[in-house]
């Protein structure tokens, strides 16, 4: 690893931020997630009791010094741009910053909408130009960690880059899911292959694979003329990892950035929540006594919208009535009636009542769970009202009769499958 990331380079990178501006990805129809996605596109699904999963790349760049930011839009848009509406709009247009939303428009083919991951950003080349960034950090809208981009963009430029891609280590079987990279001992990237059966080793590795994470750092005029190119290409499928990664790597140079923790060389969190058993997997990581992910970092907070609520409340203490919350996190507006919670996330306004029990579950905002209940390893989508005496996760065959049971046996529950209303969903 560089030198550059064991020193601290504050008034350098905060130079480079400032001429940078992030392009989110978020117009994904992101299906994997069943029919938490139905109604929302995936970057606006809730995420850790009160964020969204879009939270932590903008929070990501605010933290790491970035005030130029796009978010491009596509799909099943609304919740996701009043979020953005209603939380982001903080920024000082006057100081040159920031967040502007920048949907499927037409604005180069009045045919088509975005096509690929690069002709989303070829489609707003004009808007780009006109800002005069020196470097276009581009990053997907659906993945959960914390990273400082600025290290990532002193290191592109220490390096001369063309593009830098950020890289997460993983095993070989891991490696099949991925985009690929092959480096060398420079970390130079010479080979970089989508979904391989095959995955390239890391150098003095034997079971340890280098996948993308869907970050890129590029030198703009370079971006644009690459864009062009592409464009012009009638065999391209406008994708970076299929498309534009591939093309460059022998002829300019391609840098990995590894996501490493700078203090012990291991690989730093990042998780992608895009399917039901992952989403539940990672909301219950944030339960445990010293997760990975720590939301309680005063130095690197993430940021949100929230709404004005009470503090949570648990109210009776009898002996058969009592309520409680044990290995569990609860949030602002949450009343728990009588009712246990066993190591469980609870987000905004929810309302559990008498003698009912809920463990290993994640409650999206504004459910309200009847009396006498048992709901075991099961996501309950926002605004569901779960009728008294229902039971869920206890027998798998009764479940799917009524609910999505995913590969591991998490139980989805929507408003939809209750027959109370898609609408009920959708906020």
């Amino acid at each position: 690893m560089s030198d550059l990331h064991n020193q601290s380079h504050e008034r350098f990178v905060s130079h480079l931020t400032r001429n940078t501006i992030a392009l989110i990805l978020a117009g994904g129809r992101g299906s994997r997630l069943k029919q938490m996605t139905d109604w929302r596109a995936k970057p606006a699904v809730p995420f850790g009791g009160k964020f969204r999963i879009i939270d932590f790349p903008l929070s990501n760049c605010v933290n790491s010094g970035i005030r130029k930011i796009g978010i491009l839009t596509q799909y099943k848009s609304d919740s996701l741009i009043r979020h953005i509406q209603q939380g982001w709009s903080f920024l000082r247009g006057e100081f040159g910053e920031f967040v502007d939303l920048l949907p499927a428009q037409q604005r180069i083919n009045e045919t088509s909408w975005y096509l690929g991951t690069a002709d989303a950003i070829y489609q707003n080349i004009d808007i780009l130009r006109n800002i005069h960034p020196e470097y276009i950090l581009v990053l997907a809208g659906d993945h959960i960690y914390k990273m400082d981009y600025g290290q990532m963009i002193a290191d592109h430029v220490e390096k001369g880059a063309d593009l830098t891609v950020g890289c997460i280590e993983v095993s070989l079987e891991e490696a099949t899911a991925f985009g690929v990279i092959a480096i060398d001992e420079d970390r130079r990237v010479n080979a970089f292959v989508e979904k391989p059966k095959n995955p390239p080793v890391m150098p003095g590795r034997t079971d340890t694979a280098l996948a993308s994470m869907g970050i890129y750092v590029f030198n703009s005029q370079f971006l644009f003329d690459e864009l062009e190119k592409d464009a012009n290409n009638a065999y391209s499928t406008r994708d970076f990892g299929k498309d534009i990664i591939p093309s460059i790597i022998e002829s300019h140079i391609v840098n990995a950035y590894p996501f490493l923790d700078l203090q012990s060389g291991e690989q730093s969190y990042w998780r992608d929540v895009g399917t039901i058993d992952a989403y539940w997997a990672s909301n219950m990581e944030l339960i445990g006594v010293d997760p990975e992910l720590n939301l309680y970092d005063h130095a690197w907070p993430i940021w949100t919208y929230q709404a004005q609520t009470p503090p949570a409340k648990f109210v009776f203490n009898d002996d058969d009535r009592r309520g409680e919350a044990v290995d569990s996190m609860v949030s602002g507006g949450c009343v728990i009636s009588g009712s246990k919670i066993t190591h469980s996330l609870l987000f905004s306004n929810v309302r559990v009542n008498s003698y009912t029990h809920v463990q290993d579950s994640v409650i999206l905002p504004s459910v309200e769970i009847g009396r006498h209940c048992r709901i075991t390893k099961a996501i309950i989508e926002k605004g569901c009202n779960i009728p008294e005496g229902t039971i869920i996760g206890e027998n798998r065959a009764d479940d799917e009769e009524r609910f999505e049971v995913s590969k591991d046996g998490v139980v989805l529950v929507t408003a939809t499958m209750l027959g109370q209303g898609r609408y009920r969903a959708r906020k």
